[in-house]
């Protein structure tokens, strides 16, 4: 349930009914039935705390977005117990690293049940809403995510914050986890200092198709019969797709140790049948102790195609 933290008369709008700009409002959406839906006017953010997950940023007025949703799964909740990722889609919060999963949680996969597992609380501040979740058993960690839009523009910033209430004492890294939809290419922007060949980690058997690495950037698309996976040192990821460009940006700390021999940014790419891609940044380790937290702030920008050449979309973007 939303809890309005704002005056009276301002609370969200009815189910179906169009919000105005800088409003939140219930919205029925894909079978969620309590969902929540911010409006800048320019573009919207869809937020489901059912299932803990922002499920869509699209451009104000339109049905659709570069975030990606499960087809087979729309309206669907979460099992905790369930041995099997619920591959709802949309964008969520991990702790890094994974490989402390097991250790930590009493299994590897999949993921812990306090981060992607259990609704999260809704609440409102002024135009933007924070998530909560329940307590993580074996990480002792509250998750909150504050979305919010940016007045005129279209870019929304979600600030994910773990805070350690219970255990003993963590190295820890926010992961965030954002699915998008088939692209044309997605790219990596390298930045801090350069690796040496290849700019990227490796990360799984197959790597995705089309990688190459040209001026700064790291290009790939998606291979429809395997899965792969890199990792760079970089704080911009850009999705091309066929209508519409999204950025994702989340500050690169120099000096700071990453996981994923020093991955800050990752891209996963899924065969088929289910045609996604995932744009994934992640925090440096800290060491999180009871009564600390650790917070990441990352922003997505969202701006209409207008190039041929998705090379030239991305550094357009980027003001090159």
């Amino acid at each position: 349930m939303l809890a309005a933290t704002s005056r009276p008369g301002e609370d969200p709008s009815p189910a179906g009914v169009p919000a105005p700009p800088g409003a939140v409002a219930r919205i029925d959406y894909q079978g969620w039935h309590d969902a929540l839906m911010l409006n800048n006017g320019v573009v919207e953010a869809v937020i489901v705390p059912a299932i803990g997950r922002v499920m869509q940023f699209r451009f104000a007025g339109q049905d659709d977005g570069p975030f990606w949703a499960n087809p087979a799964l729309l309206g669907q909740g979460l099992n905790p117990a369930s041995q099997e990722w619920v591959n709802l889609g949309g964008d969520k919060a991990w702790p890094a690293p994974q490989d402390a999963w097991s250790r930590i949680a009493g299994r590897g996969w999949p993921p812990p049940s306090g981060f992607d597992g259990l609704p999260m609380e809704a609440t409102r501040d002024g135009s933007a809403v924070i998530l909560v979740s329940a307590v993580d058993a074996g990480f002792g960690v509250r998750v909150s995510r504050r979305i919010e839009l940016a007045v005129d523009r279209p870019v929304m910033t979600i600030t994910t914050r773990f805070e350690k209430v219970a255990g003993a004492a963590l190295e820890l890294g926010v992961w965030t986890i954002t699915q998008a939809r088939d692209p044309v290419a997605v790219y990596a922007i390298l930045s801090g200092p350069p690796r040496p060949d290849p700019a990227y980690v490796r990360l799984s058997e197959a790597l995705p198709a089309n990688l190459k690495v040209e001026e700064g950037l790291i290009a790939l698309t998606r291979d429809p019969r395997r899965d792969g996976k890199i990792g760079a040192r970089g704080a911009t990821l850009v999705w091309v797709g066929e209508r519409e460009v999204l950025r994702i940006d989340s500050p690169l700390v120099p000096g700071a140790r990453y996981p994923d021999q020093g991955s800050s940014v990752e891209v996963y790419t899924n065969a088929d049948p289910l045609a996604y891609v995932e744009l994934e940044v992640l925090g440096p380790l800290e060491k999180l102790a009871v009564g600390g937290c650790i917070e990441r702030q990352t922003t997505y920008t969202l701006a209409h195609r207008t190039e041929k050449e998705p090379a030239a979309e991305v550094r357009k973007m980027l003001g090159h």
